[in-house]
């Protein structure tokens, strides 16, 4: 799968320090870019686990996985607008990984906490998402959700 340039996933995952070995989930992993991208640097003895509410999506991202030969790409139906939605165990991910998909929930609180749930006590999370709407390109107005808004979200579930 060729990656986007749009959001350069690998540049961004790179920036944040992902590692060989790492164990890492993707929330609302849509098409899987991040998720291929993340698989890639983990390598053979990292995991990356797409979680995504439509089981096509899931499809194609374990597709194309087997089409790079990434063995170390797992993915699961997860509601992330649930409370332990992504239906993955507590405390085992050094990274999670929630790329454009606050705009797109309608309760947006239960996903810093289940990223919260999911990490270990010193795991990571990175948030990516829109800044505005540009004329169109990128969710309504009305969902970007405002990085101080953001802030307060995950920071209020603990962060």
């Amino acid at each position: 799968m060729e990656e986007s340039s749009f959001l350069a996933p690998s540049v961004t995952l790179e920036a944040a320090h992902l590692e060989e070995g790492m164990h890492v989930a993707d929330f609302g992993s849509g098409s899987g870019h991040f998720t291929l991208a993340a698989a890639k640097l983990v390598g053979h003895k990292g995991v990356v686990w797409a979680v995504d509410i439509k089981p096509d999506m899931l499809t194609r991202i374990k597709n194309h996985a087997l089409a790079d030969n990434l063995k170390n790409v797992e993915v699961i139906r997860g509601d992330l607008e649930q409370p332990k939605g992504s239906n993955l165990p507590e405390g085992q991910f050094d990274f999670v990984i929630a790329t454009n998909i606050l705009f797109f929930l309608e309760d947006k609180e239960p996903l810093p906490a289940e990223m919260l749930r999911v990490l270990k006590k010193n795991g990571r999370a990175l948030v990516v998402d829109w800044k505005d709407s540009y004329g169109g390109l990128g969710p309504h107005k009305d969902h970007v959700v405002t990085v101080g808004k953001a802030r307060d979200l995950f920071e209020k579930a603990g962060f």
